[in-house]
């Protein structure tokens, strides 16, 4: 199978959890910077979500112009993907509106570390299915960088019954190094 319908598929999943989460941002009923200003906490989460999906979209994006041909076990990876992204809308909200609550922090962290196993997982499905000698494989290498992040989305759900900013800057800092883009895959496509 050619990889058209789950790269839309994808994207239409993307772009309406993108649109439920921004939905969630509600305007403050009192008509003031002060009032406005009591809404930081929710507007931050939604910043941090909104880049992890776009990271998430930009990385998907490079992995399907590589790949070649999808089976059954690339299209359930894939919604496996997808269904821990399209949780986000919800812990990004319960984390903007309870952001010093150790269960709201672990909770949001737990979301991205599922969220990168599903990805790690889509990854090596489209390893296994395209043979040893796909140049995914050769251009991922180790994956230190996926790697890192997974121990660090740990130490953060983990410390986020300790110190709930700890375990937000985890997160954070994930999202860091991944805003910087992967070259991995892209020097292959140009």
């Amino acid at each position: 199978m050619k990889t058209g319908r789950l790269e839309a598929f994808s994207d239409g999943v993307l772009a309406i959890v993108i649109t439920i989460m921004v939905l969630e941002l509600k305007a403050p009923e009192e008509v003031s910077l002060e009032a406005l200003s009591h809404e930081w906490p929710i507007f931050a989460s939604y910043l941090i979500s909104f880049v992890y999906l776009g990271i998430y979209w930009n990385n998907h994006h490079h992995l399907f112009q590589i790949t070649e041909k999808v089976n059954g076990k690339i299209l359930w990876a894939n919604l496996h993907l997808l269904f821990w992204l399209s949780l986000i809308p919800f812990t990004t909200s319960w984390l903007g509106q309870h952001y010093t609550n150790s269960t709201t922090v672990s909770l949001y962290g737990f979301n991205l570390l599922m969220s990168a196993i599903a990805y790690f997982i889509l990854q090596h499905q489209i390893i296994k299915f395209h043979g040893t000698d796909f140049i995914l494989k050769k251009q991922i290498g180790k994956d230190w960088k996926g790697k890192v992040s997974t121990l660090i989305y740990i130490v953060g759900v983990c410390l986020s019954f300790l110190n709930t900013w700890f375990a937000i800057s985890c997160y954070v800092l994930v999202a860091l190094i991944w805003a910087v883009p992967d070259k991995r895959i892209e020097k292959h496509i140009l």
